[in-house]
């Protein structure tokens, strides 16, 4: 009996050794949603893109320790070969670049091929898909538009109909011939829309990959219990990729460079947890369930000093604290369609100057957020803080716009529908604020709550009537804000508002023409006047992240352009 119980002693010490080791290996991280879909032609939310870009990689992607953004090579063996004025894209893949393992390869390694990316840049055209990302290449490489009309449901006419301006002359060559200059192809080229996909995967799913595909990223999906969390393992067979070896000034400060060279990834995994209430993500984050979490309105006064420090308790248990800017911002954007809202400028002038905007950001974002003066976020060409919004809170205007719409004191107006983005109750909180501030103008509100997933289905489909739009931009250029206004992209492309405006999109497609910065610049500012004269957004803030993580995870660095930075976090 001493013998048994003297062995059970060590197998369970060894066993607790082993389970604390891995769990130091693995990344915990909330989501605060449900994930939408695992179909990279198809996500366009960032949570979705958390977990995508983990399993899949991308011909380029971003210096994860330099700023402003800079571009660099992933999957391609170095920047594109540009002939022919700009409209030759000559690509060189690299070369042993193992997927993950499938059924769809019955029991074969599969290798990266160039002919990959042509196959998903063909999905985003392939109308079955119902891609987010037709947008980027839409009227911009030749015979894709062709393909696109030419081919329905059928995935063998999918497969045999060539597309002129996509050729593989080999297995590591990839050819873009462009109908016109696009100098924001290389952004495109890093976005996980392009990320490549094998003819195999695409036929085995019948090209439905909500559920998950395969990539060449450093981990693979192992595991995924809806609605409630995803386990992502280490890729064994990864290909050679290593920590950058430079950096800017703030990587020098913050000692981002101390494992400079060394092969990548450091963690054997990832388990994202879906949790929607932002009290049970700090209680988590608190007990080091979760390894990071982005503060909201609830927990600044907890976690900080007034003067936006981390407070001293905090600090005792090696929590540390990362302020970051980001390219994410916010309106409250309206449904041009719709018989209400949409043909009644008057009625939206109304309800922008209604809309306390500052207290709002004052109640949500502790104060934290910035104020937004423009279509276009602070660090991108086109903002100018001088710029001054036509539209800010005025109840006595908001009054005079009412009556001008038609609906003195609102009388005679119908209930409006406004949608939150999810069920939380900080969701619920911010409709029932945009409720109160129009009921002083005597408009009714009726709050939609809607799961996430829920949310963007309706704005897919044109189903919302106003509610609160947002932007995490894809890539630091301006024209990656305006396509969000662009009739050729109505829903189910990226412009929920169905917002149409001919000169728009003619000013748009000189921009994507010029490189004159000083007539980009005049270019912009018209495209600004366009939008806020006729109001399908009105402009709400521009955020800022607090972020907490535990003292053990290394080499973090935010940005919420860089989707694919686990693989660079270190935990010790």
């Amino acid at each position: 009996m001493s013998k048994l119980l003297c062995f059970l002693i060590i197998f369970l010490v060894f066993s607790c050794d082993d389970s604390t080791k891995l769990k130091r290996k693995s990344i915990n991280v909330a989501l605060t949603t449900n994930v939408s879909t695992l179909d990279p032609a198809v996500s366009y939310d960032t949570v979705s893109a958390e977990v995508i870009y983990q399993i899949h990689e991308t011909l380029y992607e971003y210096d994860y320790l330099i700023r402003p953004y800079h571009l660099k090579p992933l999957l391609a063996e170095d920047l594109p070969l540009i002939d022919d004025n700009g409209l030759k894209y000559t690509i060189k893949i690299k070369k042993n670049i193992q997927y993950h393992s499938s059924t769809a390869f019955k029991g074969k390694t599969r290798y990266l091929k160039a002919q990959d990316f042509i196959n998903q840049i063909k999905r985003l055209a392939f109308k079955p898909t119902k891609s987010n990302g037709w947008w980027l290449f839409n009227g911009k490489i030749k015979g894709l538009n062709d393909f696109r009309n030419a081919v329905d449901s059928d995935l063998k006419v999918f497969f045999n109909h060539q597309v002129e301006g996509l050729q593989a002359p080999d297995d590591h060559t990839l050819v873009i011939q462009l109908t016109k200059p696009y100098p924001q192809l290389l952004f495109a080229l890093a976005m996980a829309f392009t990320t490549p996909i094998p003819e195999e995967v695409i036929k085995e799913k019948e090209n439905d990959l909500s559920q998950g595909s395969v990539g060449t990223g450093p981990f693979i999906l192992k595991e995924w219990k809806k609605s409630l969390s995803l386990t992502l393992t280490r890729f064994k067979d990864y290909h050679p990729e290593f920590y950058p070896n430079k950096g800017d000034r703030i990587s020098y400060q913050k000692d981002l460079l101390a494992d400079k060279g060394k092969s990548l990834p450091f963690i054997q995994g990832i388990k994202f947890n879906i949790i929607k209430e932002s009290q049970t993500r700090w209680l988590n984050f608190l007990k080091k369930k979760i390894d990071f979490i982005i503060l909201n309105k609830d927990h600044f006064s907890i976690a900080l000093k007034a003067d936006g420090t981390l407070n001293a308790d905090y600090k005792s248990q090696d929590i540390k604290l990362q302020i970051a800017p980001t390219l994410t911002y916010w309106w409250i954007a309206f449904n041009m369609k719709d018989s209400v809202v949409g043909n009644n400028l008057n009625l939206r002038k109304a309800i922008a100057f209604a809309i306390d905007t500052e207290r709002y950001i004052d109640i949500f974002t502790n104060n934290i957020a910035l104020k937004a003066n423009s279509i276009y976020p602070p660090g991108i060409p086109g903002y100018n803080p001088s710029y001054q919004s036509p539209h800010g809170y005025n109840l006595k205007k908001a009054k005079e716009y009412i009556a001008k719409a038609g609906y003195p004191k609102g009388k005679g107006l119908p209930t409006l529908n406004y949608d939150v983005r999810g069920a939380s109750s900080t969701a619920r909180q911010m409709g029932e604020f945009i409720k109160g501030e129009l009921a002083k103008i005597g408009i009714k509100v009726n709050i939609n709550i809607n799961t996430f997933p829920a949310f963007l289905n309706k704005a897919r489909t044109g189903q919302l009537q106003f509610w609160q739009g947002g932007w995490a931009m894809d890539y630091p250029d301006a024209e990656n804000t305006i396509q969000l206004l662009l009739t050729k992209n109505h829903s189910p492309g990226p412009n929920a508002t169905y917002f149409s405006n001919k000169k728009l999109d003619s000013l748009f497609e000189k921009l994507s023409k010029n490189s004159n910065p000083g007539l980009k610049s005049k270019i912009l500012k018209q495209i600004e006047d366009i939008v806020q004269t006729n109001l399908p957004w009105i402009m709400q803030y521009y955020s800022r992240n607090y972020i907490l993580h535990h003292g053990n995870i290394k080499n973090f660095r935010q940005s919420d352009l860089i989707f694919n930075h686990y693989k660079y976090l270190k935990i010790e």
